[in-house]
């Protein structure tokens, strides 16, 4: 997927199904998730959910006070205490934990590192899972994760499952985070493969594709393409629930 193209809109004439459906977008890091998910969403006038942001946000407050990746009663205790709540801006959503905006503080690699370890824990997942399904109960709503597909939703209207290369994502995301920090790409692609091994070989909701998930490597392809390929699905299995 072409990293200089522009993310905003892909001119191409909207759809409203009519009756709202939930899609899921899971994959790896830097497979352009959240690029695409963005773009499906404004594309289909839908709610866009980042629920690695919510991982990434229950990481960095754990980090803040010290508690252990393998705590759970640790989690147990903060958790209790935490909201998490996604509000608009002018930048785009923002992320927001007991009314403090945290979204330039949790795309670290540190933080990045520990919601990975974070996400495998049972009442992390738990009390997020909640979270995330009060977000779908309107439908209408676009999920990027990790285990949206299969976990979280496994019930979904469509589920796409994005993938492509390991060295066109750390090239993705060494650009993406040009400026953020000092680490090189074979950092970030080291970093990037150790992610993927944490997620895909954990026991409790790994990184895999829905076993009805639509398959779409990226590496080759625009977003433009990538969206087209995802909107043609949803008029193969919803031909008549849309108005133009």
């Amino acid at each position: 997927m072409t990293s200089t193209e522009s993310t905003g809109s892909t001119n191409m004439t909207g759809k409203h199904y009519e009756n709202g459906l939930v899609i899921t977008i899971d994959g790896p890091a830097g497979a352009g998730k959240t690029t695409i998910s963005k773009l499906l969403a404004d594309h289909l006038s839908y709610r866009y959910i980042d629920t690695g942001a919510l991982y990434r946000a229950v990481a960095y407050e754990t980090h803040k006070v010290g508690i252990a990746p393998d705590n759970d009663d640790g989690f147990e205790s903060l958790l209790t205490g935490l909201v998490l709540d996604f509000k608009p801006s002018p930048e785009g959503l923002r992320l927001y934990a007991n009314g403090e905006d945290i979204s330039n503080f949790i795309r670290t690699p540190k933080i990045t590192m520990l919601a990975s370890a974070v996400s495998a824990r049972e009442p992390v997942r738990r009390f997020l899972l909640d979270i995330q399904r009060d977000f779908a109960k309107g439908k209408r709503v676009i999920f990027e994760g990790r285990d949206m597909g299969t976990v979280v939703f496994p019930d979904a209207d469509i589920k796409f499952f994005l993938i492509a290369s390991s060295k066109a994502r750390a090239i993705r995301r060494f650009e993406q985070m040009a400026g953020q920090n000092d680490q090189t790409l074979e950092q970030v692609e080291e970093e990037m493969r150790a992610r993927d091994a944490n997620d895909s070989q954990r026991n409790l909701a790994p990184l895999v594709p829905a076993c009805d998930a639509v398959l779409i490597d990226s590496t080759q392809l625009s977003l433009k393409q990538v969206i087209e390929t995802m909107l043609r699905h949803i008029d193969r299995v919803f031909p008549s629930s849309y108005v133009t």
